[in-house]
């Protein structure tokens, strides 16, 4: 199965900056996919996932925190249709964020911000 890799932070405001398509091809051995410019990438032929984060290192000209999932839980969190009944709205822009770790405090989601009146 394939597996997912998320850099943290890359590509933000001039900050550690580079061109994740060079990324791909110089991982080309594991026929990976640049997916946009924020530094998600879908490697197609992985190695172990340690493996793949000491390639990832190495071609990389910083240090930044590197996440790696397997495609069969996103695959899942997509078929669990995590916006079902939520109406689409023209001013909203729906998104999954993906956390670096377990966070310490447990929030209800979704949750709602209050109105700017409040």
């Amino acid at each position: 199965m394939a597996l997912v890799v998320f850099l943290r932070g890359v590509n933000v405001g001039g900050n550690r900056t580079f061109r994740p398509s060079n990324l791909a091809c110089e991982l080309g051995r594991f026929d990976v996919e640049n997916i946009g410019a924020a530094g998600t990438f879908v490697v197609r032929k992985p190695p172990s996932e340690r493996l793949m984060r000491a390639a990832v290192c190495e071609h990389l000209p910083f240090d930044t925190e590197i996440f790696i999932r397997d495609g069969r839980d996103l695959i899942r969190l997509c078929e669990s249709d995590p916006f079902d009944g939520e109406p689409s709205r023209s001013d909203a822009v729906r998104f999954v964020s993906v956390l670096a770790g377990t966070p310490s405090n447990s929030v209800a989601l979704p949750f709602a911000l209050p109105s700017s009146e409040n």
